[in-house]
């Protein structure tokens, strides 16, 4: 059996449960509260790897170019992918020459560092970095240690700045700026550590960052000076086997679809599919499912939507009626104002350090 139908099933079998601890933490039940003694030991193994970053008895990568992070501080999906392909679009506007680097999780590269392309395919180059690759059309490096993804990228291809797609928590990569992305309907649910509840460092690290997106925070929400509101904004509806472009408000199937969403937070999905019309018959696989032709051969002939980030991985078996719906992400000016700001103080600094 191929490996990644391995994990396929693996995933399958680990799916329930997952999701129910996920649904505890964010309605704040009660019984995740037996899981705080593993809460408190992962506390205390997170503390004492942090002090050996800042003693340098572990050390850290410092890149010769700047260097954002883009991650969140809770599990599951916040909206961080189109946040990272935004801010590369971004950059290029602005004559840089970015390049991306990721963990690659659940891809099975036959090598890491390995360069992700707009012709890899998912199961190489896993789900995320192949829809960042082509929606950005920056070079892209995957690899579990991204120390090791920033230097094969650097030494491989003209970057002069780096988006490190999450790796908040990877300190073994220096950074000179750090975006968390938020859902700003879950946010950090019942606010432990994990796996008590859903967090990867205590909310007090949020001090420590330069930037927080709330990803459905209305424009006009009272948020503090380094919080800004991010919108995700459906656009047409693509399809997989096709390419036919279709506008949402000349769809002309039935309005009553499946809905295919295998991410962090696959409610949002299916929101926003009610939201612009659709009655859905939900389908929520775990988060980077690797699907096979089975999983999406439903009893009836009725159109298929799915997110982009699944979409990637369907091509090989798509059918007819199989679509997608990408996004695009939408962040309050007064970020990029920010953020323009503090790159060119640091590109001044990396120029002058350089001479």
């Amino acid at each position: 059996m191929p490996r990644y139908i391995k994990i396929s099933l693996m995933t399958a079998k680990q799916q329930p449960r997952l999701h129910a601890l996920a649904s505890a933490w964010y309605s704040k039940a009660l019984w995740p509260y037996a899981l705080l003694p593993l809460s408190f030991i992962y506390w205390l193994l997170m503390a004492l790897r942090g002090c050996c970053y800042r003693v340098a008895l572990f050390t850290s990568y410092r890149a010769p170019v700047p260097v954002i992070v883009v991650g969140n501080i809770a599990v599951g999906g916040t909206g961080k992918t189109p946040v990272v392909v935004a801010l590369a679009a971004y950059l290029k506007e602005q004559g840089y020459r970015p390049g991306i680097i990721s963990r690659g999780y659940g891809s099975l590269a036959p090598h890491y560092p390995y360069a992700v392309t707009e012709s890899s395919n998912a199961v190489e180059a896993g789900d995320e970095p192949l829809l960042i690759a082509r929606a950005s059309q920056c070079p892209l490096v995957i690899a579990p240690d991204r120390a090791e993804a920033a230097r094969y990228l650097l030494a491989n291809h003209d970057c002069n700045i780096i988006i490190a797609d999450d790796g908040l928590q990877h300190y073994a990569l220096q950074r000179d700026i750090e975006i968390v992305v938020v859902d700003a309907a879950r946010q950090f649910g019942n606010r432990w550590l994990l796996p008590a509840g859903p967090l990867r460092e205590p909310i007090s690290r949020l001090k420590r960052v330069d930037y927080k997106l709330y990803n459905g925070a209305a424009p006009e929400q009272d948020l503090d000076a380094s919080s800004f509101a991010m919108q995700l904004k459906p656009q047409a509806l693509i399809n997989i086997a096709s390419g036919e472009r279709c506008e949402i408000a000349q769809w002309r199937a039935a309005k009553t679809v499946h809905a295919v969403a295998g991410i962090g937070n696959p409610q949002r999905f299916f929101d926003t599919l009610s939201t612009l019309g659709f009655e859905t018959t939900p389908h929520s696989f775990a988060d980077h499912h690797h699907y096979c032709a089975a999983d999406l051969q439903f009893s009836d002939d009725m159109a298929i939507i799915m997110t982009e980030k699944d979409a990637v991985k369907v091509t090989d078996f798509a059918a007819a009626n199989m679509w997608y719906l990408p996004v695009s992400c939408q962040i309050a000016p007064a970020f990029y104002s920010g953020l323009s700001a503090q790159l060119a103080t640091l590109t001044s600094q990396v120029e002058e350090f350089s001479s």
